[in-house]
């Protein structure tokens, strides 16, 4: 699944993460599998429930206790982290791999002064001084943006604008120069002159520290700016995967239409938009066969007999369609 030479950052392989619930056991992730290379781009896309957010809160650790992996290997820098005991994941969570969480509000600690809960990072990872930690972290809040940066360093989180806690997450998940980054719908609720600014900010700390970038998101427009390829989820499991043009130009799977058809545009009669109908199905009892199946205009008696694998489709791109040829050709 790479699209890049030389041997990937982050590989994901047959990933597999359950969830024990009154209704059942939630196969919540379902054999998920992709690379990130060193200094690209890859987004996650998909709704709500289509398992973006626990395969990131996999790689970095962060899974609830009710949570199991069940497959697979999570492989950093050659490491399986799935492997690794709790102590040693916290060598890589924040050194290694930083996140920037969607709600920056719930995220940050209240009772402390951004500037502590920067510093403490170069002080538990790096053995820095008091001294020499307030130094690095003001420099880091001048560094993603945040104006008069020694005065709001004893400010707490809720005198900080949305977009300005935003840039408090990226100083934070930055400050140790990890060699990933997970953004976690990053610019959700923000207006959308912060959004592009924030959105700059990444790509601008990207191209500077040559980290990768996994951006999760539902906003394939956003997608669109940044990413370089694209895995488009579906419940747990991936439905398509292609480079970002090949996937707008011509997706080769029912789902990733219906995202790219359900987007506002400029042109056309305003307002109308083509929503995907249904619901995602229920990861407690998924039926036999194509997990899209029931929202599927192109759904055929075949579609529901087994589920379709992940084939090749092109030049690095795949698909979890029997039909993929047909929408390649213009046949549907």
């Amino acid at each position: 699944m790479t699209s890049q030479e030389g041997v990937p950052l982050l590989s994901v392989d047959g990933l597999s993460v359950q969830f024990s619930s009154r209704r059942g056991v939630v196969r919540a992730v379902d054999g998920l599998t992709y690379d990130v290379h060193a200094g690209e781009t890859l987004a996650i896309v998909g709704e709500s429930g289509s398992g973006k957010s626990i395969s990131a809160q996999t790689v970095m650790g962060t899974l609830p206790p009710s949570a199991t992996v069940t497959h697979g290997t999570v492989r950093f820098d050659g490491v399986d982290l799935i492997a690794l005991t709790e102590a040693q994941r916290r060598t890589y969570r924040g050194a290694r791999i930083g996140m920037v969480f969607q709600d920056s509000l719930a995220a940050l600690n209240p009772v402390l002064t951004v500037g502590d809960q920067i510093a403490e990072l170069y002080r538990v990872h790096q053995g820095a001084s008091r001294g020499a930690a307030k130094a690095a972290s003001i420099e880091r809040l001048g560094h993603v943006g945040i104006p008069s940066p020694r005065e709001r360093y004893r400010q707490y989180p809720h005198q900080f604008s949305g977009g300005q806690r935003q840039r408090v997450m990226i100083a934070i998940a930055l400050a140790l120069r990890p060699q990933l980054v997970i953004a976690d719908e990053p610019t959700t609720s923000l207006d959308v002159t912060v959004q592009d600014q924030i959105l700059q900010l990444l790509a601008d700390l990207k191209a500077e520290t040559g980290m990768a970038l996994i951006l999760i998101s539902h906003d394939l427009g956003i997608v669109a700016q940044v990413a370089d390829r694209v895995v488009v989820m579906y419940a747990g499991s991936v439905a398509e995967h292609a480079p970002v043009l090949d996937l707008f130009d011509q997706p080769l799977h029912p789902y990733s239409r219906g995202l790219l058809e359900s987007i506002p545009r400029m042109e056309g009669e305003p307002g109308l938009l083509v929503p995907i109908p249904g619901s995602p199905p229920n990861l407690a009892a998924v039926a036999p066969g194509c997990a899209f199946a029931d929202r599927c205009r192109y759904m055929q008696a075949r579609c529901r007999d087994a589920r379709p694998d992940l084939v090749t489709s092109g030049p690095s791109r795949q698909s979890r369609c029997l039909r993929w040829e047909e929408l390649r050709d213009g046949t549907l």
